[in-house]
């Protein structure tokens, strides 16, 4: 659904939330295979220390909920390179909530973070994409997006809403040259799940993760998702009946 690449080699990516997890393993693997990678974050010294082992890394700190400093980054990446081959959007924040302890402030900041801040980086990229005529951009959603699950009653829906977006995006992009890859990870071991207090079936690492989310570059995919075993279960769950569905839920998580 998206042109295959066939080598990373001079390839201009940058990568937004790439101080750890899934962003920082992409971002190593993508440079060890030729790429020129900008790593953006928060975290200036994380990013620092990772562009300093790579010879084509640059280190660009922003706050994803701080249009100014996302424009910043990308001011200064523009005139490194002049051109975006893939923007990939990696940035993200979770906590668990459920209905008998919503907590407002703290579903703001997740609204913010997980999407608000996806739509300020938008403004940003898409006129530059569309007046090249061409690249790609990236978004990490998560398979809670999928449907409804406990402890997910903001996390969730953020995640539901990027997955519409990604679809609407390729509508929209495809016909002008720009691919979409819509990118949903079960559970990968990163920050945001250390503190989880639940079973994580088909627990990845970031380094697989990040491995099985280049492979979908690859090959050109607009859905990428991994574990397949967990994920595509997740997807076919999402098809049956609710009362099957609320069944197989609360017998598999216990909540």
């Amino acid at each position: 659904m998206n042109p295959k690449i066939s080598t990373w080699h001079d390839k201009r990516v940058w990568i937004i939330g790439a101080s750890s997890g899934i962003g920082e393993e992409t971002a190593r693997q993508l440079l060890t295979l030729g790429a020129h990678v900008t790593v953006s974050a928060r975290n200036q010294m994380q990013l620092e220390r990772i562009a300093l082992a790579y010879t084509h890394a640059y280190a660009s700190a922003l706050d994803i909920t701080d249009h100014a400093s996302i424009t910043s980054s990308h001011a200064q990446l523009m005139q490194r390179w002049g051109k975006i081959d893939l923007v990939l959007i990696v940035a993200g924040a979770y906590n668990e909530m459920r209905a008998d302890s919503f907590d407002l402030a703290a579903a703001e900041r997740l609204i913010n973070i997980n999407l608000r801040g996806i739509y300020q980086c938008l403004d940003v990229v898409l006129p530059s994409l569309l007046k090249q005529g061409h690249g790609a951009i990236g978004i990490v959603g998560s398979v809670a997006g999928l449907s409804g699950l406990p402890k997910a009653l903001v996390y969730g829906p953020t995640k539901a809403a990027i997955i519409n977006l990604c679809e609407s995006l390729y509508l929209d992009l495809r016909p002008k040259n720009i691919g979409v890859y819509m990118i949903n990870p079960g559970f990968v071991e990163t920050p945001l799940t250390a503190g989880n207090d639940f079973k994580m079936p088909a627990l990845m690492t970031a380094p697989a993760a990040a491995q099985a989310l280049i492979r979908g570059l690859v090959r050109g995919d607009f859905h990428i998702h991994f574990p397949h075993r967990f994920t595509n279960w997740l997807r076919l769950a999402r098809l049956l009946p609710y009362r099957s569905y609320f069944y197989l839920v609360h017998k598999f998580t216990g909540l």
